[in-house]
């Protein structure tokens, strides 16, 4: 199958209340439309489109930042003028091999998971849709079938009657089709609806119209397919986020106190028989290792902790490396470059930066080491201060 994806990213997200172009806003340390694109390159498609809008060069180069050595074949679309999906996607549609199929995704729904979409995908039909029966279905589009169950339509929200609001069976918007067939259906919308838009999801009617193959896929999770419309959606969309990473890590064998209370915000690795508390905040790209307790109220950020280690409550690891069977804390702060060599212990109101300290090596309260070298089994003193101060 030769896929190619479009990311529709255009909208400003005027009830996120926010200059920040709505799909920079961040789940989990990354932005939403960087969920969306990397779930989609699991898939391998041939290309990726993003169609942007509202502040279109700040969203393509912060992107194009976040993603680094990632980025693969990402086409980026202009949609000058904000006229509705179906606009939006037409955009993109020139660039578009017409032999493909067609996978539509939106930047503002982060939690897609990229087995879903595959399947979705996988269909011989005409065109597959996303369906769901979420808890709460306002401002969404109903699915509109007939009496055998087939599909007839999607009416939007706003352009619904009540009868048709009490359908429990809601539109998620991503779809996917052959794209010559897209290209022509796209070609036959009009703008005459409650918005003046020209909407997506119209070339359902028209499909059906054309006695296409209308396939429908229902979400398992509908929390997976939501879409984040304003600042209170996007702390939901965060605990949705972090409730799957605690659940993932569980299952990978480690031991969360209080599985609501943790939050991951990037790529992490551990052994085994590793016990995290409360709070705990685990950013960039933590590697800890086996029998490790991590205590409440802990940042980890860009870490390599070693086997046997204890971070006890209220420090601050970042950028550092831990040997095995070291003892942090509490309170205290491994800044960049602090490398910890086997048994070293840094505790209370300690700080170490850009230092080394050799093994079995003790600073056990109220000390500053930066920019030094330490050596084996030595014990610093309360109110030691080693620096390397070049200023004025």
């Amino acid at each position: 199958m030769r896929l190619e994806i479009i990311i529709l990213a255009a909208g400003q997200g005027t009830r996120m209340r926010s200059t920040l172009p709505k799909v920079l806003h961040q789940v989990g340390g990354k932005s939403m439309l960087q969920h969306v694109i990397e779930t989609a390159q699991k898939l391998t498609p041939k290309r990726i489109h993003v169609v942007t809008g509202h502040d279109s060069n700040l969203v393509r180069e912060t992107l194009l930042t976040a993603l680094g050595e990632q980025v693969i074949d990402i086409r980026w679309t202009l949609q000058e003028q904000q006229l509705g999906t179906g606009h939006a996607v037409a955009q993109a549609m020139p660039d578009i091999d017409s032999a493909s199929t067609c996978l539509i995704l939106y930047g503002d729904s982060p939690l897609m998971k990229a087995s879903s979409l595959k399947e979705l995908c996988s269909s011989d039909a005409d065109l597959s849709l996303m369906t769901a029966k979420p808890d709460n279905s306002d401002g969404l589009g109903r699915i509109l079938r007939d009496p055998g169950g087939g599909i007839t339509g999607i009416v939007e929200h706003k352009d619904a009657t009540d009868d048709q609001r009490l359908i429990a069976e809601v539109n998620t918007g991503i779809m996917a089709c052959k794209a010559s067939s897209l290209k022509r259906w796209l070609g036959s919308l009009d703008n005459s609806n409650s918005q003046g838009e020209y909407y997506l999801t119209d070339v359902v009617a028209t499909a059906v119209t054309e006695n296409a193959i209308v396939h429908t896929e229902l979400a398992v999770d509908p929390t997976r397919l939501m879409g984040v419309n304003s600042l209170a959606e996007l702390a939901i969309a965060e605990r949705a986020f972090q409730r799957l990473n605690a659940d993932q890590l569980m299952l990978d064998g480690v031991t969360l106190l209080d599985p609501a209370r943790i939050d991951v915000r990037g790529n992490t690795m551990f052994g085994t028989d590793c016990i995290l508390d409360v709070n705990v905040i685990l950013e960039g790209n933590v590697v800890v290792g086996n029998n490790v307790s991590i205590g409440p109220n802990c940042l980890i950020r860009n870490a390599v902790i070693g086997n046997n280690c204890r971070v006890n409550a209220n420090s601050v690891i970042e950028d550092a490396t831990l040997g095995t069977s070291c003892e942090i804390g509490p309170y205290a702060r491994l800044r960049p470059e602090a490398i910890l060599k086997d048994n070293v212990k840094v505790g209370n109101f300690v700080e170490v930066k850009k230092s080394e300290l050799g093994a079995g090596t003790k600073v056990n309260h109220l000390a500053y080491v930066g920019d030094s070298s330490v050596g084996s089994e030595v014990n610093i003193g309360a109110g030691v201060i080693t620096c390397n101060y070049d200023g004025s």
